[in-house]
């Protein structure tokens, strides 16, 4: 009997057997790694294989689109999404380090070193500190933008216990690549607000300017988008501390051009914060890496850009799962 109960899953389709525990109401919990406190959620079945999401600069665990999430849940992954050190719920077990970012990013503009409290590869470390925790040995990753910057740590820190590598609108770090405007630098390191609404239309103006130029936004949902993230958690001294984690980060060329782990990049054509050839530049330094260009996406996960960017992901996690191939029947 078991055995026909499994063949007619299949004879139904993976997706639809998966969807039954993509349970996206799943609590918020926590994992003690080291000194911090990592905030997560997990979204599918402990047996599934494991896809761990890292997100970017200031980003919380929220700001995976929760449809992106139920999507791959319904792949069959165990969807792993987390706060990284010091923004949404996660936190120090200790007072939190201070910096003086004006006197660190003119260090920065001087070519000097950078009194960074942590670095890139401590934030690789905090993700595998919680693969840890959750028992799980291998597993998937995909990183967006400063997410993408970690996992390429995490792919060179564990390279065994990394099945598969997708990074999104990300970068090497190297030299001489385009740089974005001073003016979206500006709006990205502006994080003094007098007043909760003013940080609500400092957040809204930036979501706007790391939005496609093919899609109009509407203020109102800009608002909204940047209310949910207040209300859960307001750090902006946490969100400085991790741009000077990128900024204190050297090329990673080197890194790249080590890694063995089978790779998807995924760049849009129209990213104000990255262009386009540095999605081209990670791509062309890691060993048979597979680059895929999303005409008109930017910097943000829109909705317009939600199915080609499935579309892009799906078919790479589904090519590199170890469960005896099932994702590919």
């Amino acid at each position: 009997m078991r055995a026909f109960i499994f063949f007619a899953a299949l004879l139904c389709g993976l997706p639809s057997f998966a969807a039954n525990h993509c349970d996206l109401s799943e609590p918020t919990r926590y994992a003690e790694v080291g000194d911090v406190r990592l905030a997560y959620q997990s979204v599918g079945s402990e047996h599934d294989p494991a896809l761990l999401l890292i997100m970017g600069l200031g980003g919380q665990l929220i700001h995976w689109p929760d449809e992106v999430v139920e999507r791959l849940c319904q792949q069959g992954f165990r969807v792993v999404r987390f706060d990284n050190r010091d923004v949404g719920l996660s936190a120090w077990q200790k007072p939190a380090p201070s910096i003086n970012l004006a006197y660190e990013v003119l260090r920065y503009r001087l070519g000097l070193s950078l009194g960074a409290p942590y670095h890139l590869r401590d934030m690789a470390g905090d993700a595998l500190g919680l693969m840890d925790s959750l028992g799980v040995d291998a597993f998937h990753v995909l990183g967006a933008s400063m997410g993408g910057m970690i996992a390429q740590h995490l792919a060179d820190l564990a390279p065994q216990r990394v099945l598969s590598l997708t990074l999104v609108m990300t970068s090497s770090g190297a030299q001489g690549l385009p740089a974005p405007s001073d003016a979206l630098v500006a709006l990205l390191a502006r994080r003094e607000a007098g007043s909760r609404e003013a940080a609500l239309q400092q957040q809204a103006d930036l979501l706007a300017a790391l939005g496609s130029p093919a899609v109009r936004d509407d203020r109102a949902m800009l608002l909204h988008q940047a209310e949910m993230a207040y209300d859960r958690a307001f750090n902006p001294e946490g969100v400085q501390r991790q741009l000077l984690a990128i900024l204190a980060e050297s090329s990673r060329v080197e890194l790249l051009n080590r890694l063995q782990v089978p790779t998807l990049v995924v760049h849009g054509t129209a990213d104000p914060l990255l262009p386009v050839m540095h999605g081209v530049h990670v791509a062309a330094h890691i060993k048979g890496a597979e680059l895929k260009l999303i005409p008109g996406l930017a910097h943000r996960f829109q909705d317009a850009f939600k199915e080609p960017l499935l579309a892009a992901v799906l078919p790479h996690l589904a090519a590199h799962r170890s469960d005896l191939g099932l994702a590919r029947l």
